[in-house]
């Protein structure tokens, strides 16, 4: 009903500015009000659906590591099972824009990305220097491969955009990683603050771009 009421003082402020006489119905305005709460619905919905999505990753990848640092192997295995699931999840939500190929290419880049974290994570509990900065190079290729998937496949999400965002979520990985590793909780505990709110700015920013790219499917 507010929304109605919105809606029809719209018109009617648009008519005095204008001089036009504004002309529907209630059954009119019902019904513009009707599409605009769905589009907005729809919109929401994606923009929730991936914001939970990606928060689901750095959960699952910090019980990986949180139950690694601390050798309960069981624990890790169910939450690597999980970061599994959850990139399947990812590169799910795509599908029905792009097809069930992009899916299976995202999945293999989002696992590309899990494998560098977990490598970095191997060597940083190990003090193998060499090891991380090998890690380190290859979660930042892996970002510029997503980079460019993404962005070749979406005209709205620019590629130096996405190659920030990832290199920014990548070194919060790090940094956490690193933090565990020397029993830094209280470090720790700031980094995965920003790595939440992180998640929230990459998960808008594809929601974003993908109602921009597909109105009809999310407008």
């Amino acid at each position: 009903m507010k929304k109605l009421l919105i809606s029809i003082l719209t018109i009617g402020v648009t008519a005095m500015f204008t001089g036009a006489t504004p002309a529907f119905t209630a059954e009119h305005s019902h019904m513009d009000a009707a599409k605009q709460t769905t589009a907005t619905t729809k919109a929401t919905d994606l923009q929730a659906g991936l914001r939970d999505l990606w928060l689901g990753h750095v959960f699952w990848v910090r019980n990986v590591a949180v139950a690694t640092r601390y050798g309960d192997n069981e624990a890790a295995k169910v939450a690597e099972e999980n970061v599994v699931a959850n990139a399947k999840a990812i590169a799910g939500s795509i599908e029905p824009f792009y097809g069930k190929a992009a899916s299976d290419k995202l999945f293999g880049l989002l696992a590309g990305h899990y494998g560098a974290v977990k490598e970095f994570m191997i060597a940083t509990y190990g003090d193998d220097k060499a090891g991380k900065v090998t890690a380190k190079d290859k979660l930042i290729k892996n970002a510029d491969e997503i980079a460019a998937f993404l962005s070749g496949a979406n005209p709205y999400l620019p590629k130096e955009t996405l190659k920030g965002l990832l290199y920014a979520h990548g070194g919060h990985h790090i940094a956490q990683l690193e933090a565990l590793a020397g029993k830094d909780y209280v470090g720790e505990a700031k980094v995965w603050d920003e790595m939440k709110a992180h998640m929230y700015v990459i998960a808008d920013a594809l929601a974003g771009g993908l109602a921009k790219q597909f109105p009809k499917m999310v407008n």
